[in-house]
């Protein structure tokens, strides 16, 4: 196996020679064909449900998306089924998984393959997909068409900098990525590239974890610097990003059996479309609360922001109409499982709607 980029590796590192190369792709396949996990997607493998899965696995564990992909596959069998399935739907069948774009851009990436007499094969024009980038075309032709293309995400960020000690310091993750994209190009088994990439995100998740990493049990242990020096968690080196915390006040507002919702407005960055409990300054003046009851405080992390959420009951005495507030509504309780909330609000909704029992009244 020959090198497949222009990457030099250090003559002084176990891999510079081409025989390393190919006794390290071998050895971690060989790891891989023997331990590697049993996933759906794995199952009779297709492009249809390597697509489903590549979206669905950016930024979310694989425990949290195994029912998610299940369900998924009973909806939308095909990319012709979920090409002709409304947006609602789409979204709705994506309710908890966060990031709603993806489910939105899988959606748009499923049309467009519809007007190709085959799928296209090379990872230049699956970068033209909506929500695809470098690191899921490489991985769908890879695996789906066995495209000489590596894959750099996290997992491996993670694994590269251990193996070569790479000290320098990325500004964020996706700088990493970008950085080191030709040097996970240069290690690619290109006889079996898709599986070879598999190989090293395996090794990522199960093995060279971020934490307190598996290095007495790790396939190309002799071939990684860190490992063998002991000081493996001290890689990568990437700048944390700031946090930033907020503070939000939401109301529960009953009436007639039915929860006052706020609906995000459509061409939002986030939530685009999803139901939340409305914040006081998403209500008209004159609906306004004067006087609210703390029920409870919530917390939840959206990329780099930390979110205290307090929740507060106020009473209507008597019937209200929203005649000038376009993005609220009152939803039915029996008929909440028919719009798409955010996944934390779904789960406080079903939570105080068990637990509410209180007997005073507040005045608005």
């Amino acid at each position: 196996m020959q090198p497949s980029s222009n990457v030099k590796i250090p003559e002084e590192h176990p891999l510079s020679s081409t025989k390393a190369l190919e006794s390290f792709g071998n050895e971690l396949l060989a790891w891989y064909d023997e331990h590697k996990r049993k996933l759906p997607w794995r199952t009779s493998p297709s492009l249809y449900k390597t697509v489903v899965s590549e979206f669905m696995l950016q930024q979310t564990r694989i425990s949290t998306v195994l029912p998610y992909f299940d369900r998924w596959l009973e909806k939308f069998p095909d990319f012709a089924s979920l090409a002709s399935a409304p947006e609602e739907k789409v979204v709705k069948a994506w309710e908890g998984l966060g990031y709603y774009s993806r489910a939105r851009n899988l959606r748009k990436l499923a049309k467009e393959i519809q007007a190709f007499d085959a799928p296209p094969e090379d990872p230049e024009t699956w970068q033209t997909f909506p929500g695809v980038g470098p690191y899921v075309s490489a991985a769908v032709t890879s695996i789906s068409f066995g495209s000489a293309s590596a894959v750099a995400d996290g997992n491996v960020v993670r694994i590269l900098t251990r193996i070569f000690s790479i000290d320098e310091q990325f500004k964020d993750g996706g700088t990493a990525q970008r950085k080191l994209r030709p040097l996970a190009q240069a290690l690619l088994f290109s006889n079996r590239p898709g599986d070879y990439n598999q190989a090293v995100m395996e090794l990522g998740a199960t093995v060279c974890n971020r934490r307190s990493p598996l290095c007495m049990t790790c396939p190309v242990l002799q071939f990684c610097r860190a490992g063998q020096s002991g000081d493996a968690e001290a890689f990568p080196k990437i700048d944390q990003k700031k946090v930033q915390r907020l503070r939000i006040d939401r109301l529960w507002m009953v009436q007639d059996g039915a929860l006052l919702l706020h609906k995000t407005p459509d061409d939002s960055k986030r939530l685009a479309g999803l139901y939340e409990l409305p914040r006081p300054e998403d209500l008209p003046d004159s609906f306004r609360p004067k006087k609210t009851v703390h029920i409870t405080t919530k917390r939840r992390a959206i990329a780099n922001q930390s979110i205290e959420e307090r929740i507060l009951r106020a009473e209507l005495k008597s019937y209200r109409k929203l005649s000038d507030a376009i993005d609220l509504e009152f939803i039915p309780f029996e008929k909440l499982n028919e719009v798409t909330l955010s996944g934390p609000h779904r789960k406080w909704v079903e939570e105080l709607q068990k637990k509410l029992d209180f007997p005073e009244e507040v005045e608005l």
